[in-house]
């Protein structure tokens, strides 16, 4: 829920909350290496099993697998190691470019990160993972329009199961792109597929803040704050929402879990000092 660094592309802090780039990353894993019918493009055909699945691939599979683990411990440079296994043992393996894509971002290598997300797409040209993340790629690199084309093929799979995910890195792009009233539906229908979604709960909470929607904010805010997603700056969000609606106590109670949970934060600084929420 922190906002996007700005060495990733993104908006300074001081913005509409966004996420943090390792968080999108990690969500986007979630498909990106998605087993033996990663790479079929989104076509609804019959899924490979072990008895039909090539010895090649299946062990480009097990390698991706593998760096998957790697990467989501920020072991970059290992996962990167087994991806090349990975494509030495089958070069048209799609999701092994999309991992690498992934690991070249996390590593600051935008010319081979473009490189990768593009391999991959012209393998399975309607594969909605590596739509997703090269769309994001293009959003970090503030060629936003093409990455909401992007993020709307991959949408447009019938067999996609990140639709929120991607929803929220569209969100993500068209706050940047001061599309707010797009990005409020985008964030709406992604906390409709997942209400878990601390992300796009907190940037819907803080959209409807800004136009002075407090009591359609309160509900997203609290379902949020009384979780263990909670952070810094969704509780801040939070007590100046109930300060708004006149929630005084309710503001109080946010304030000492600012202080007891995340006491040098900056939002718990402007709490001790009486500040407001913008």
């Amino acid at each position: 829920m922190s906002l996007v660094s700005p060495s990733a592309g993104a908006a300074p802090r001081g913005r509409l909350g966004l996420l943090a780039s390792s968080l999108v990353l990690l969500a986007a894993l979630a498909g990106c290496a998605s087993g033996p019918g990663g790479a079929t493009g989104g076509q609804a055909t019959e899924p490979l099993t072990e008895s039909d699945e090539p010895e090649a691939r299946t062990r480009a599979r097990l390698r991706v697998e593998l760096a998957t683990g790697y990467f989501e411990q920020g072991k970059a440079t290992v996962a990167l190691d087994e991806i090349k296994q990975a494509l030495a043992a089958d070069p048209t393996y799609a999701p092994a470019y999309v991992l690498r894509g992934l690991v070249y971002m996390r590593l600051n290598d935008n010319r081979l990160a473009e490189d990768s997300f593009r391999r991959a797409l012209q393998i399975s040209p309607r594969d909605p993972d590596a739509l997703h993340n090269y769309g994001w790629f293009q959003c970090l690199q503030g060629r936003r329009p093409q990455a909401i084309e992007l993020f709307q093929q991959a949408l447009a799979s019938p067999v996609y199961g990140g639709q929120a995910k991607t929803l929220m890195a569209k969100g993500i792009c068209q706050v940047q792109m001061g599309q707010l009233a797009e990005a409020e539906g985008s964030f709406a229908r992604s906390y409709e597929l997942d209400a878990a979604n601390p992300v796009s709960a907190y940037n819907l909470a803080r959209l409807l803040y800004r136009r002075g929607e407090y009591v359609r904010a309160q509900f997203y805010a609290r379902r949020l704050n009384n979780s263990e997603q909670a952070n810094a700056e969704s509780l801040w969000l939070g007590i100046g929402i109930e300060r708004r609606l006149g929630e005084t106590q309710a503001a109080e109670q946010l304030g000492q879990q600012l202080l007891r949970r995340f006491p040098q934060s900056r939002e718990a600084a402007s709490y001790r000092r009486g500040g407001h929420h913008d």
